[in-house]
């Protein structure tokens, strides 16, 4: 099959209705039937059971259908690095994140980037941790930004920075006079903190794990400025990430934060990639790009201590 074959083979295999599929890629739905017959001639089996207007791929169609993808993933990759080669300084990067590096972290580096590779596009999604991984698993994204480092078999991390975490208090609670706290101290407190598959809950968890306590949740979040409204309320405490330059806890008055003394009280931010997929030469350009920029905002750093 050629590209062509392949595409109308996988846009129907996947629809699953001739109409449907014929109306996706532009041509008659009787030409599509046509298309589906000769290949299945030349196959010597059908490749889908049919049920009235709808086809569903039986076991050979699916046995085809695995092999077409794969093909069509490595022609698309093909096209991608001759692209490359003809205009290295054009190319698209498909970046994912978290929703908390959508505010600072993701416009510095894109901005930073863009300034010396004008010609190299993004395309921007952002989710929650577990999506986010999800993302560079099924190749639907070529880099990410995430916090903690992911824990999945054949992702590369590179680490960008590591943010100090705090805990975000109201003014007048017990705690909001003190320098610093651990989180043992704090057994008996309401913790308000991100739903389960956010990085900041699976920060909690290991932290009050460490720490041989178990955190009574008062609510749920999947925003770190909704969970820091939220003890500005009143309503608990919540573990927060700071050194941004709009952090959560300063965009909001009414709330006081303590930093941690536990060890590692901090979240360590990075790049991931897969490491089995070729990047193209401008997913390799951008993730050069953070690797010097992470290795420029630690020597400021060193320089203002």
């Amino acid at each position: 099959m050629l590209g062509d074959d392949l595409l109308w083979f996988t846009t129907l295999a996947e629809l699953q209705r001739v109409g449907a599929a014929a109306e996706r890629l532009h041509i008659a739905q009787p030409t599509l039937s046509r298309m589906l017959a000769r290949l299945e001639r030349r196959l010597g089996v059908e490749l889908f059971d049919r049920h009235g207007k709808r086809i569903v791929l039986n076991e050979f169609g699916r046995t085809y259908y695995e092999h077409a993808r794969r093909a069509q993933s490595e022609l698309d990759a093909a096209a991608q690095a001759v692209a490359d080669l003809a205009d290295p300084a054009k190319g698209v990067v498909r970046l994912s994140f978290q929703h908390s590096f959508g505010s600072w972290l993701i416009p510095q580096l894109i901005g930073g980037f863009r300034r010396g590779s004008s010609r190299i596009s993004f395309t921007l999604w952002q989710g929650a941790f577990d999506a986010v991984i999800d993302q560079i698993v099924d190749g639907t994204a070529d880099l990410a930004i995430v916090s903690p480092r992911p824990s999945v078999p054949g992702i590369g991390w590179r680490k960008l920075l590591a943010q100090p975490l705090a805990l975000a208090v109201p003014p007048e609670h017990r705690l909001a006079a003190r320098r610093q706290i651990r989180l043992a101290d704090l057994g008996d407190a309401e913790f308000i903190t991100m739903h389960s598959g956010f990085g900041m809950r699976r920060i909690l968890d290991e932290l009050c794990a460490a720490a041989n306590i178990r955190p009574r949740i008062a609510f749920e979040s999947s925003d770190l400025l909704t969970a820091a409204g939220l003890v500005a309320a009143g309503l608990g405490v919540a573990l927060l990430p700071l050194e941004d330059p709009t952090p959560a806890a300063g965009s909001l008055s009414g709330i006081v934060t303590v930093p941690l003394a536990d060890a590692a009280a901090a979240r360590d931010v990075g790049l991931i990639w897969s490491a089995t997929a070729p990047p193209s030469d401008a997913v390799r350009r951008f993730r050069d790009f953070t690797e010097d920029w992470a290795g420029r905002r630690a020597g400021i750093q060193m320089l203002r201590r």
